[in-house]
């Protein structure tokens, strides 16, 4: 049966869950309707297309991702923040395959929910960075490089890479460890700019000495 009061933010709703089942990549306009109970000319009524659906999908999962962190993050600072506000991130993503591989999509420039929700992500994260005196564009570097490592460390995880006899919460754990032991050094280990190479001149002739053997 059809559902009733079926919106936009259902559709959406829908398309997530069916996300987390299915996979991200494979999320179609035709699975959704039919999740939904509906033809698919009626879910033209709420979403334009398979790109804003998946757009809006990513917003909401964003968003999601957003209050995982926070919550996770509330009274807690440095190495204590760090580990909880990773361990959010890594739950997140396993509870939520689908809505987590949307996080990863880059906001369009005209989707302030979107924004806003990345705007949060990024103020936790830069508030454990903060705890750490790490500001400003080598916050950014941080943020680059831990969401990285954490990202590939769970993309590896869900695909069944880790085979080696190892408990992979403990390397996990190891992981978000060797990041607080950088992060407490991150303002001394700045990039040392490379030296600039000097040509080298070309071998002066001795005076007097020919190379032509004819001329000897």
């Amino acid at each position: 049966m059809p559902r009733a009061g079926l919106s936009r933010q259902r559709v959406i709703s829908e398309a997530a869950a069916l996300a987390d089942d299915v996979g991200f990549d494979k999320l179609t306009l035709a699975a959704v309707a039919e999740r939904a109970g509906v033809r698919l000319p009626s879910l033209y009524k709420h979403i334009e297309s398979l790109d804003a659906l998946r757009q809006g999908v990513a917003a909401l999962a964003t968003r999601e991702l957003a209050e995982a962190v926070t919550s996770a993050a509330v009274g807690r600072a440095g190495a204590d923040a760090l580990h909880a506000v990773a361990d959010a991130y890594r739950g997140f993503g396993q509870s939520h395959p689908g809505r987590y591989a949307a996080t990863i999509r880059a906001a369009d420039p005209d989707d302030a929910e979107h924004h806003k929700a990345t705007e949060a992500v990024l103020r936790v994260v830069f508030a454990v960075l903060a705890g750490y005196d790490i500001t400003g564009d080598d916050a950014v570097d941080a943020t680059r490089a831990l969401r990285a490592a954490l990202h590939g460390f769970l993309t590896l995880e869900a695909a069944g890479g880790f085979g080696m006899p190892r408990d992979v919460d403990r390397s996990y754990e190891q992981l978000v460890a060797a990041f607080d032991v950088a992060f407490r050094h991150w303002r001394a280990a700045q990039p040392v700019p490379p030296t600039p190479t000097v040509p080298r001149m070309p071998p002066v002739p001795r005076r007097g000495v020919s190379k032509d053997p004819s001329l000897r």
